[in-house]
């Protein structure tokens, strides 16, 4: 018998959440298969099995929060995997045999042998999204779903389970067992029936309660630091964005073509805030305790949106980067992301960040520093806007940014002329090509 344990999470990590078991009690596995999925604060990780055999017991349920070396459960390795397969595929009884016509002795019918249900079919979907579906009764294979590369998110499930169902076919008319006593369902009614039938919720209903998983948390704790830890304040500017989105345009398919890269403006903000933090030395840097620290170096964060939470990449030693490494750096990054196939080194040790609330349609923010780092920029929607040049009122594409800054160690005037730095590299990308 072989206990199945908790892996090293990585570093400062000490817990986790069961996030989903991929195998059942009394199932089959080979070695290296993956048994179950833990999601951290920063990545979801795979529990393998060390060796093949039969996965006997799960002592820890989806949702359960895990320490490094706890036990989730155990496994048989006595009995090869091979010869354990055909059991549980072969579960259902024979038919019987063919037997000359007769009445039946009894119109009841045996009940069939309990069957572990079948696997969920394979659909990506975000942990809190098949944990409400389950809940809920909802099958994810009927759920469109709406995230990246179709990932069905919680939302989806809530939308999927807010729908009308079809109207079932009338049956035949049958006088009632007693005029008296209304029918009763035969199965209680989900919170998926309630809200498919358009009844009015009842209080107990109104309101869905999950726990925070692990990331939640982290994210929420990180957040407070920064509002509780730092002298938190934001400075604006607006950029005129005709020169950057004609350079994009002129190099977007030869790009793409030679490089297999899909151009977006971020690289150009990126490679605009590496150059000004090289500029301006305070807005890269953190405070320790009695010390300011000054990085001699960039890992300039981009902020990720994906259904499992807020994550964080680094593009490590980007200042040693051009635009063009830059955008297929940040386009692997977000791809493994949205897969939750980041590392450890992907989400730490970033020295600034970049966020871009634009994608989602702001027109302004003011963002929140990742604490411990004192300086985050925020980027919003690109908008035609009546402006004046040369004394003329004409309609350019214009965008508002931000800089998030901790006070305590970037005065005013760094932050200030830190985001007209980027303005003005950005109102002249040319000038960052040959840099």
């Amino acid at each position: 018998m072989v206990s199945i344990k908790v892996p090293p999470l990585g570093e400062s990590i000490t817990e986790a959440t069961v996030s989903r078991w991929l195998k059942r009690e009394g199932e089959a596995v080979a070695a290296g298969e993956t048994l179950v999925e833990l999601e951290t604060d920063k990545i979801t990780v795979e529990v393998p099995a060390l060796k093949a055999g039969v996965l006997t017991r799960r002592s820890r349920a989806e949702g359960d929060v895990v320490g490094v070396s706890d036990v989730l459960g155990d496994l048989d390795d006595s009995v090869g995997a091979a010869t354990t397969v055909a059991p549980v595929a072969t579960a259902a009884p024979p038919a019987p045999r063919a037997e000359a016509a007769r009445p039946p002795e009894s119109p009841h019918v045996p009940p069939s042998p309990v069957v572990p249900p079948p696997a969920s079919p394979d659909v990506r979907s975000a942990p809190s999204a098949r944990k409400l579906a389950d809940e809920a009764g909802v099958n994810l294979a009927e759920v469109q779903g709406t995230g990246r590369g179709g990932v069905v998110s919680r939302p989806d499930v809530v939308a999927a389970m807010a729908a009308p169902v079809p109207a079932a076919a009338p049956e035949p008319a049958h006088p009632p067992t007693s005029p008296h006593v209304p029918s009763s369902p035969a199965v209680p009614p989900t919170l998926h029936s309630q809200f498919a039938l358009n009844r009015p919720a009842t209080e107990q209903h109104r309101d869905i309660r999950e726990k925070m998983t692990t990331r939640r948390k982290r994210i929420a704790e990180n957040l407070l630091a920064a509002q509780h830890n730092t002298a938190h304040l934001t400075t604006f500017n607006e950029i005129d964005m005709t020169a950057v989105a004609a350079l994009r345009d002129r190099m977007r398919e030869r790009v793409e073509k030679t490089h297999g890269v899909k151009l977006s403006y971020m690289p150009f903000f990126a490679k605009a805030a590496v150059i000004a933090l090289e500029q301006f030395r305070s807005v890269n840097g953190k405070v320790d305790g009695d010390s300011i620290v000054y990085h001699n170096y960039v890992n300039l964060g981009i902020a990720v949106a994906s259904d499992a939470g807020l994550v964080v990449p680094n593009l490590k030693e980007a200042q040693r980067m051009g635009v063009l490494a830059m955008a297929r750096e940040i386009a692997a990054l977000a791809q493994r992301a949205r897969e939750s196939k980041l590392t450890i080194d992907d989400l730490t040790g970033g020295t600034f960040t970049i966020t871009n609330g634009g994608v989602f349609g702001s027109l302004l923010s003011t963002p929140i520093i990742n604490y411990p780092q004192v300086g985050i920029l925020g980027l919003h929607k690109m908008q035609d806007r009546p402006v004046a040049v040369n004394g003329q009122v004409v309609i350019r594409p214009m965008m508002y940014t931000a800089l998030s800054y901790d006070h305590r160690m970037i005065d005013g005037q760094q932050a200030v002329l830190f985001l007209v730095r980027v303005k003005e590299l950005m109102e002249d990308p040319e000038s960052m090509l040959i840099s």
